[in-house]
């Protein structure tokens, strides 16, 4: 069997470790299961998966967990001891210490005080002046993406698909940007109609098979935000962004979707150290 033919078996026998992975977070995730799964030894998958993913799979689950907790926190009103639970913890002291170790506070105070609470306008503070927020003039940008739907917050389930196929097919490169491109108003759309890709950019002359498809974003101006946080905490960005500085802009929105650059990585770096430029497209001047 050729090399080619060869990561093209795994690539697919590691997509459907991933759809297990995220479809039974709530269980334990027994090693000797997710190797019969990936039809591959026990020994011999997991250096394959971390060869692929870049880190191990009881990283990848950990930080999966966490990301779920922290947005069950943000944006619900659940029990701390309830989402600890569902996150495999069910000593919350444990909890409480791990999820502090990566989120830099304690989840009860991360709920009142989290990077998410600076876009609480108080009477006194000034949204146009506030945030690192620049214009910008992009060219069009291609890109190959894996389309997801549901949760924003399940993203990464899409973004694992698009680089395990990228690496199965020699088509990864390091310093390929990362990019969200979200299609629908979570505030206006049930979540599990929402509409989003998975993206990196890629010249339009290479191929791009299924699961891959073709995305563009057009060129124009945009309204840049840094965000730097958790990804649990952007939906207080998009509100402000919004609600705050675009009526003190003096601009108009343009009818292209917002996406996000991804500056860092989420396997390499904490939650609280993410950069995340979310770009609101803008009508010429």
């Amino acid at each position: 069997m050729s090399g080619e033919s060869i990561w093209a078996l795994y690539e697919a026998r590691l997509r459907r470790v991933s759809d297990y992975i995220h479809q039974h977070l709530d269980e334990e995730l027994d090693n000797d299961r997710l190797a019969g799964i990936a039809c591959l030894s026990p020994f011999h998958w997991h250096r394959i998966y971390r060869a692929v993913h870049g880190e191990t799979l009881v990283a990848t689950v950990k930080r999966l967990r966490l990301h779920r907790a922290a947005g069950d926190i943000v944006g619900t009103t659940l029990p701390i001891a309830e989402i600890a639970r569902r996150s495999g913890y069910p000593n919350l002291q444990s909890f409480n210490r791990i999820f502090k170790a990566s989120y830099g506070l304690p989840p009860a105070r991360y709920r009142k005080a989290g990077s998410h609470s600076v876009f609480d306008l108080g009477p006194h503070r000034k949204a146009i002046d506030m945030f690192d927020v620049t214009l910008k003039t992009l060219q069009p940008i291609d890109l190959v993406g894996v389309a997801h739907a549901g949760s924003y917050m399940a993203i990464g389930h899409a973004f694992e698909t698009l680089f395990g196929t990228l690496y199965a097919r020699d088509l990864a490169r390091p310093d390929m940007p990362m990019i969200g491109l979200y299609l629908d108003d979570p505030d206006l759309v049930p979540v599990d109609k929402l509409r989003s890709f998975a993206c990196v950019a890629l010249p339009a002359e290479l191929p791009a098979e299924a699961p891959l498809v073709r995305q563009r974003i057009d060129g124009g101006d945009f309204a840049v935000l840094r965000h730097k946080g958790p990804y649990a905490d952007m939906h207080k960005a998009y509100q402000w962004l919004y609600a705050e500085w675009l009526p003190s802009s003096g601009r108009a929105v343009r009818d292209a979707p917002m996406f996000e650059l991804y500056v860092n990585n989420p396997r390499e770096v904490a939650p609280t150290e993410l950069l995340t430029d979310i770009h609101l497209p803008l009508t010429p001047r």
